[in-house]
């Protein structure tokens, strides 16, 4: 979302930013610099986005998405109307399908074109997960939960005036689905001078390494995985080499593991230097949709990825060329002895896995991509719909 917004601000546009301030990720917005406060005019509102248990229950009997019903706030619906009717905007951008339920707010006080910036096919990440959950009740719970879900994301297709995906993948499925207003995949944009070849910090050869939200579901199970099949046979086959395991919330099982030579890290105050200083990054993921920001950051950063197929959807990777790709605890374990025995295979991957992102994920180009986006769909407020993907 950032990397959007200073990209706008950067190619001189008026941008106004109106963000949830949550109990998961809380913020004092006294601590955002005041430069950046200045040029994004950001204001929050307090929702509330824990699960409570009683209203996940009742939620069995609505037939409505629990998901999308815990963003629905009042507050944060007072301030939006507050936001349009003191100013005019061409633009509205909705920063993912959870803040659709304000879309008619949007209609009554502006007259503005309506963005879904979709950074998932978000029953899909659910989907995925409850088809490989064991236990019974939780497996129910979550069909159920990937079910609504899906009836509202699917539902609200052709309610914007136009759908920016994170991937090509996505777009085309909206497009399957019944889709009939213009849709435009623009990927995660890296902003490369924060990405350098040769920052000066010394890497770790050879070391493992994962970054991310352990409070995101396909992150723990992912790891949970890695731990459990992969790195008995790493371990006994190369007992010196570390894994570290970075990233917020990290699990109580995780953090109270005694297993050789898995560090864990927890969040980092410096992600960058974190990932400078490790050799091959792991993705270990089975669910979840969109793109993963994890890799191309890595990739930028020149740094040899290993990942399974979903893990690595959406990125325009060469499986041997810019990644290694594995999806079974043997393949993954294959991968990395590879890697920890040839260094000049991991440097010659790491280098293709950047220009990769040189290609395609330059976020000043993105971003006149994204702008042509918005003045066709201002255009076509006379000229009526048509459908597209780019």
């Amino acid at each position: 979302m950032n990397t959007i917004i200073e990209g706008l601000v950067n190619a001189g546009h008026k941008v106004k930013v109106l963000a949830i301030n949550s109990n998961k990720y809380r913020v004092d917005v006294k601590n955002i610099p005041e430069e950046y406060r200045q040029k994004t005019q950001i204001e929050t509102v307090y929702i509330d986005l824990s699960i409570k248990p009683l209203d996940a229950f009742l939620n069995l009997f609505t037939g409505k998405s629990y998901h999308v019903q815990r963003f629905i706030s009042k507050d944060f619906g007072k301030k939006l109307i507050e936001i349009l009717e003191n100013d005019e905007f061409d633009i509205v951008q909705l920063e993912t399908l959870f803040i659709s339920p304000y879309l008619d707010t949007i209609r009554k006080y502006s007259k503005a074109r309506i963005i879904l910036r979709s950074h998932n096919i978000e029953h899909l990440i659910w989907k995925r997960v409850a088809d490989i959950t064991k236990n019974p009740l939780k497996s129910f719970y979550l069909h159920h939960l990937s079910r609504t879900l899906k009836n509202f994301e699917l539902g609200m297709l052709n309610k914007y005036d136009g759908i920016a995906t994170i991937t090509k993948k996505d777009g085309e499925y909206f497009l399957k689905q019944g889709c009939k207003i213009p849709v435009i995949d623009i990927p995660f944009g890296i902003n490369l001078e924060n990405f350098k070849e040769s920052p000066g910090i010394k890497t770790e050869f050879p070391s493992l390494f994962h970054i991310g939200a352990m409070n995101w579901m396909p992150n723990e199970e992912g790891i949970k995985w890695f731990v459990d099949q992969v790195w008995p046979m790493v371990n006994k086959e190369f007992p010196n080499l570390k894994c570290y395991l970075a990233g917020r919330e990290m699990p109580e099982w995780l953090k109270n593991s005694k297993i050789n030579n898995l560090v864990i890290v927890g969040e980092v105050e410096d992600a960058f230097e974190f990932i400078y200083s490790k050799a091959i990054e792991i993705v270990p993921l089975f669910s979840g949709s969109g793109i993963r920001i994890k890799i191309i950051e890595a990739m930028a950063a020149e740094k040899t990825i290993i990942s399974t197929s979903i893990g690595a959807e959406g990125i325009s990777i060469e499986n041997g060329k810019n990644i290694l790709i594995a999806d079974t605890p043997e393949e993954f374990f294959e991968s990395i002895k590879k890697c920890v025995q040839n260094e000049t295979l991991c440097r010659e991957l790491a280098q293709n896995a950047r220009k990769l992102v040189l290609r395609d994920h330059s976020n000043q180009q993105l971003i006149i991509k994204l702008e042509e986006f918005y003045h066709q769909i201002i255009s076509l407020q006379k000229a009526g719909n048509s459908t597209f993907v780019r």
